[in-house]
């Protein structure tokens, strides 16, 4: 037997990852970095934020951090209140209700894809990586602190 594989029967969101004959309660959730990148010719970009989503827990989340100064120095013309607005704004995506717009209507999964979409603005999302957790919403904060602070 792998050291790697899905348990049980159920249903997609029910999967478990098994080790060495145990079942552990973690699930797998999905992350990518937002980056600003002042100016997209360059390609320098500073860390600014987190998007996490679990499909088993069907949550997707975002914490940001601006760094205003490590962004002024890539770029001293950086509109620093257009970053905030944009990063503030995939923040209200990921908390759906009236702040996220035609995207409130849409599951978990749809707008986390949606926000990860490859766009060549000033905030991008970097590469979709994976992990295992036991609690989704605090993987942003965690990862924030890890990646972004």
């Amino acid at each position: 037997m792998s050291e790697r594989h899905l348990a049980g029967g159920g249903k997609a969101g029910d999967r478990h990852i098994v080790r060495a004959g145990r079942t552990d309660d973690r699930d797998v959730f999905e992350y990518a970095l937002l980056r600003v990148v002042p100016r997209v010719e360059r390609g320098e970009c500073i860390n600014a934020g987190v998007l996490v989503y679990s499909r088993a827990r069907a949550y997707v989340g975002a914490r940001t951090h601006l760094d205003e100064s490590r962004l002024l120095a890539l770029d001293p013309d950086a509109d620093v209140a257009g970053v905030r607005a944009a990063l503030a704004a995939i923040e209200s995506v990921c908390a759906g209700g009236a702040e996220a717009g035609q995207a409130a209507g849409d599951d978990a999964g749809r707008r986390f894809r949606w926000l990860v979409a490859p766009r060549s603005t000033v905030v991008q999302p970097g590469p979709v990586h994976t992990g295992l957790t036991t609690d989704p919403a605090a993987e942003p904060e965690r990862l924030l602190d890890l990646l972004v602070r």
